[in-house]
Order: C-alpha cells, then structure tokens, then sequence
C-alpha cells in the first residue's frame, strides 16, 4: 500500500560487472509484491534506461530476488516486468545471435537461443500472467532469466573468449579505481 503524501523517488542502482562473484548468486522467489518491490522494480527501470539497456535483471543491481525488467521497444514505451518468471521452450530451433549485457560492458558474443517463448510470471502488481514472446523479447527473457540462475552469456562461449573478455573488463575496473 502506499501511504498518501509520500513521494517515492527512482534511483540510479550500480550494476555489478563481470567477473564480480555476486552476479553467480542465484535469485530467490519473491513471496510478497509489496511497495518495496515496486521501488526496486522503479529503479531497476531507472537505471536500465540510463544505462542504456532493454533489460535487466535484480542480480545484476546486487539485488537477488527474481525480478526482471524488460523494454524492446525504440521509444521506452512497453515496459515490462517478470516477477518470478519460468520459461517455457514453444518452437522453433536454437539460432546464434549476438548479445550483449549491462554488466559485460563493451563486449558482444553470438550465443545459441531459442526465438519462441512462453513466460509465466507476477506482474508489479503481483497478478499472474502468461506472454508469448517471439523474436529479440524472446531472447532477452532468456538471457535475463539467466542472470537469476546465476549465468551469464559469456557463460556461452570458449573459455579462451571469456578470459579475454575478464581480463579487459579486470584491467578497466583497476584504472576506474585509480581515478577515483
């Protein structure tokens, strides 16, 4: 509920970046949608937009309960939110299409995804639901739902990549450090 003359206020959330060990947490269920999910769902809209993303999920801002939210659209007009989500596989076989993440900044990798997904979830309200999605929504359901099982895409690709990816991501945090 929420209570008459309180103003809520989004917030820019920091998003953990590979390697960081947090991102391996795995989310747990929400058992109550409460106001205090719909602020972190807020912020989570918040920060993906400033990042700039089209989806993010509550690991990624250090926050492990199954939260995802998600926006394909070009103009940030068809926000969407997953709340305890389970996929379902309808059709069609893996394609490799690039990906990239909030959290692997600068990085783009093709991985194997299915392009035809069902989606049962709470929306920020806390009702049930069930999407089809097809297509690049497809893809980023599942790459979000990865991140509250603890995967990451780079979690797709040769060892050798992977390292690469670490190292540069590593190096750039210790400068980031040293400036700060």
């Amino acid at each position: 509920m929420t209570t008459k003359g309180i103003t809520s206020f989004m917030a820019i959330l920091d998003i953990l970046e590979f390697p960081d060990t947090r991102l391996r947490t795995k989310a747990k269920p929400v058992l109550d949608v409460t106001d205090k999910t719909r602020q972190i769902i807020d912020d989570m809209f918040e920060t993906m937009y400033e990042a700039p993303g089209i989806g993010l999920a509550a690991t990624q801002v250090n926050v492990h309960q199954q939260i995802v939210v998600i926006d394909v659209s070009e103009d940030k007009s068809e926000p969407l939110v997953f709340i305890n989500p389970k996929v379902t596989v309808l059709d069609g076989e893996p394609e490799l299409l690039q990906e990239g993440c909030l959290s692997v900044p600068g990085f783009y990798e093709d991985v194997e995804r299915v392009e035809h997904c069902k989606v049962e979830a709470l929306n920020k309200n806390g009702e049930a639901f069930e999407l089809e999605a097809k297509g690049l929504l497809a893809v980023c359901i599942q790459h979000e739902l990865d991140h509250l099982n603890g995967k990451l895409f780079v979690d797709y690709i040769s060892n050798t990549k992977r390292d690469r990816i670490r190292k540069k991501l590593e190096k750039a945090h210790r400068l980031q450090a040293k400036q700060a």
